[in-house]
Formats: C-alpha cells, structure tokens, sequence
C-alpha cells in the first residue's frame, strides 16, 4: 500500500514537472512587442543620415554593410582590449571569452525576439559572434569615453571630433541597436577598471556619462529610479526625456487637441514663459502663462527626435510622450514671428542663430498626424481646453478660432 501511494506520488511530481516545463517554454516563446524596428521607406526619403549609420554598425539590421566595413578592425581591437584586460582574478582571456560566448548562445532566443518582424537572416553562429563584438565594442567605448588612459593615441573615435560625434550620433540610432541586456550581462563578466569619478561604476553609471551633452537636463543616476530594465540604449536616453508633471487630459480628440500659434496665443494675452523643470517634457499652464522648459537645438537634436518618435511607435505603446512634444512644437512654431517670441521668453535659447534649422526641422519630421492625434495619448490633449477655459474666466469676447 505505502510503495503504491509512493508511486502515485512520484507520477504526479512528474505530472507537475511536464506541465512547469510546459509552461516555461510557453512563456520563453511569447513573442515582445517589437523595439528595435526599422524605418519606414516614407520617413527615409531623403533623411537616410537621420536614420542609418555613416560610420559603424551596431546589431544585425546593418551588419556586413560593405560601406562600414573600415570600421570593422576597431570593433575588434576594442572587443580585444576589453577582453585581455589584466585582472585580479586568475582568469585568462580565452576563459573570458568562453564564458561571453556561452553567456550569448544562452541569451540568442532572448535577443532575437528584441527584432521580431525584421527578418534578421543571421544564422546562429553569426549573431552571437555580432552580438560578442558589438557588445563588447560599446562597453569598450563608454569605457574609454570615462578613462582617457585607456585611449590609444592613434584611436581615430577620439582623436577627430567630427568622428566622435558621428559615432556617438550612430550608436543613438534605433536601428543600430542590440538589448541592453546584452550589454548588462557582459559587463558583469568583462574586467572593468577603476575609473575616476566612478567608484563603482556600472553599464547604466558609464552610459549616462557618455550621453550627458545630449540629455539637456541635469543628470542623476537614472538606474536609482529605473533599475536597469531598459531595452537599448536609446530607450535609456529616452528615459530621461519623459515627462515628470501629469498630462492635460481631454475630453476630445483629434485636431481638436492641436494649438494655434505661439504668436497667435500672444495675440490673446495667453503669455510664454521659461519652466525649471526636470525634463524638456515638463510643459505647464497656470494663470494665462504656458511654461515651458528651455529647449537648445544642436546638430544632433532633429536626429534624436526623429529616433525617439520612431521608438516610440515601433513600440506600439499608445504613450508617445516625445512625439506629442515634436507635434506640440510643431503647432506652436510656425514662422519666424513665433521663434523671436519663444526666444525672448527664453524657450528657444539659441532660436535666432537657428531660425531656419528649427523651421525646416519641424516641417521635415514626419509625424502621421491622423494616428498621431487620433490613436495614441496624446499628452498635452487638454491644454487647449485649460487655455479656453482660462480665456472665458477673464471674459475675453473673441476667441481664436476652435
């Protein structure tokens, strides 16, 4: 009797492991919902250099491009400089490189899900080897970008400006991406030196430092309030753009939520005038003032736009925080009457040495404005309702048109 009862137990513990093993693989197989994606052909047109690497490629979308292969040797030389970096634990180089190798193979399933539906054609061998040097190649980068002793003389990233932005332009690209998971558990394996002004620095702590120019804010360290839990790079930097203020709701929709001018408002006592804000995103209204934060626009800002919109609705989330400031902008910034306006309300801090940069870059970024406004959360939807309502509370007779 106790052997048949232990039997019966023993099948169903076997029961339970099926099902466990059954359900894991399930889960190990749903699909993510796409964010490393590539561009649409509409949005290429013209703005290729907005879009695809001039100098290095990251991940597989652009990997093997006859054009970036000049800068295939440096890859590997950063991927050997990381690797044989001398280390107190008696661990060789080639053992290192087993255990990144492994460490990838185990992750490859993870890391092709990151370009579901971008018919990555790399065969098992040749996206582990491009996920080991792309990897390592960043965390080389960010490394060197923090210790200047660690830069070779002859390193052409940091000895020519115009390449190190570029290259720093290239790895921002949301189609020259891989997971920063990736990049998380090769740090964790790689030697990583003593760096000043990093007592313990991390892939989060170094990213941060190597991307501070572009964020336009003050940067803390962002893995306090995120963890590490980011997609790629881009979305880390993306991260420090959402906004920190809650959102205008609105009862409509569509163009309903689109603004007039900025001169136009003027023209109706409505007054512009700097925010201190955490981010560029933080955009109020109170009292007849719309606050907004100071926004400088630099060589690289149409590009960083263009990518974080691209981001945001290959992510399919219906939040698109970024592309409703840019179509914001876009409502408020028509002419050069609105930029000498911003400008002197210290919104636009380099607005009239950049007039026809601003201009041209708000007509050129394609947001599609029929999803833009009438399928996603648009965040400041109800900004135009709080500005009338705010019209009628002063008893203002003519109103701009509604």
């Amino acid at each position: 009797m106790f052997e048949s009862d232990d039997e019966s137990l023993l099948e169903i513990t076997r029961d339970e492991e099926n099902l466990l093993s059954s359900i894991k693989q399930k889960i190990k197989n749903v699909p993510l919902s796409r964010c490393i994606c590539r561009i649409p052909e509409e949005q290429l047109k013209g703005n290729v250099d907005k879009y695809h690497p001039q100098l290095v490629s990251i991940g597989p979308l652009h990997h093997s491009r006859e054009d970036l292969r000049s800068t295939e040797d440096r890859k590997w030389l950063y991927l050997h400089a990381l690797l044989s970096r001398s280390t107190r634990k008696p661990t060789s180089m080639d053992a290192r490189l087993k255990i990144c190798v492994n460490m990838i193979k185990e992750s490859e399933h993870e890391a092709r899900k990151f370009y579901e539906g971008n018919n990555v054609k790399l065969n098992s061998h040749a996206f582990v080897e491009m996920l080991l040097v792309d990897g390592c190649f960043i965390i080389e980068l960010l490394l060197k970008y923090s210790a200047k002793e660690l830069r070779r003389g002859d390193d052409p990233f940091f000895t020519s400006m115009e390449m190190f932005l570029r290259l720093r332009s290239d790895v921002l690209l949301l189609e020259n991406q891989v997971p920063f998971f990736v990049l998380h558990r090769l740090f964790k394996i790689v030697q990583i030196p003593n760096i000043k002004d990093h007592s313990h620095p991390s892939i989060v702590t170094l990213s941060i430092a190597f991307f501070k120019r572009i964020i336009q804010r003050e940067v803390k360290n962002i893995s306090s309030q995120h963890g590490e839990d980011f997609k790629h790079l881009l979305d880390l930097v993306h991260n420090y753009y959402l906004p920190t203020t809650p959102k205008f709701l609105s009862s409509s929709t569509g163009r309903q939520t689109i603004l007039p001018t900025a001169s136009t408002l003027h023209k109706k006592w409505i007054r512009f005038k700097q925010a201190e804000s955490e981010t560029l995103l933080d955009i109020n209204f109170k009292k007849g003032v719309i606050k907004i934060p100071p926004l400088k626009i630099l060589d690289h800002t149409e590009l960083l736009f263009r990518n974080f919109i691209a981001f945001e609705h290959c992510h399919g989330d219906k939040a698109k925080p970024v592309t409703s400031y840019v179509l914001l902008l876009r409502s408020l910034i028509q002419s050069e009457d609105d930029i000498r306006l911003l400008y002197k309300s210290r919104i636009l801090v380099n607005g009239l040495e950049r007039q026809e940069q601003i201009l041209d870059m708000l007509k050129k970024i394609i947001v599609e404005e029929e999803e833009t406004t009438m399928d996603m959360d648009f965040y400041y939807g109800g900004l135009r309702e709080k500005i009338k309502e705010h019209l009628q509370t002063i008893k203002i007779n003519r109103f701009m048109c509604f």
